[in-house]
């Protein structure tokens, strides 16, 4: 975070960490795996809580809440959250799987919430909780990449704009 992710080497991580600089190519291909494993399972503890915090509200609620989550979890560390977001969209393999099942398990929650909405008829029983899923990311990617480009200042208020607009039309009619 100090020296953002272009300026530090591996040299100077394995000096801070007290090891040889060979230890830390042991475990670590490079300093791009390095980046991935530390905030990758940074992401995953940020992902289980935000999960449980997601009960007992309406869809809307849920879905800001685990949006703000994750813009928490990247507004605490900017300069390495613009690295990982640049790294971590081009990963190649084993990290572009491990991204890519981890956004499917975030599908797969949102989905499954908007199915519990519809069940409360909250939701119409038109709405399509998988397209919901895939508009909940389009939404929180969008507002990340505004904020983190400096195009937005709040990328929760962004969000939330977005999905309530969104929303209005997936609702049940009530006459």
């Amino acid at each position: 975070e100090r020296d953002g992710f272009e300026g530090t080497n591996i040299r100077a991580i394995a000096a801070e960490a007290g090891v040889a600089h060979g230890t830390v190519l042991m475990h670590f291909e490079g300093k791009q795996a390095l980046l991935h494993t530390a905030l990758f399972e940074d992401l995953e503890r940020t992902w289980r809580a935000a999960k449980r915090h997601t009960k007992q509200r309406s869809l809307e609620a849920q879905l800001v809440a685990l949006a703000k989550a994750f813009f928490d979890y990247y507004a605490a560390r900017p300069v390495l959250s613009r690295a990982l977001l640049r790294e971590s969209l081009f990963a190649s393999p084993p990290w572009s799987e491990r991204y890519a099942e981890q956004v499917a398990e975030v599908h797969a929650h949102v989905a499954g919430l908007a199915t519990e909405a519809k069940r409360r008829s909250e939701l119409a029983p038109s709405a399509d909780v998988a397209l919901l899923g895939a508009s909940f990311f389009s939404f929180y990617y969008f507002a990340l990449l505004a904020w983190l480009q400096g195009g937005h200042p709040d990328p929760l208020r962004l969000f939330r704009g977005m999905l309530a607009q969104h929303l209005v039309g997936l609702r049940v009619e009530r006459s």
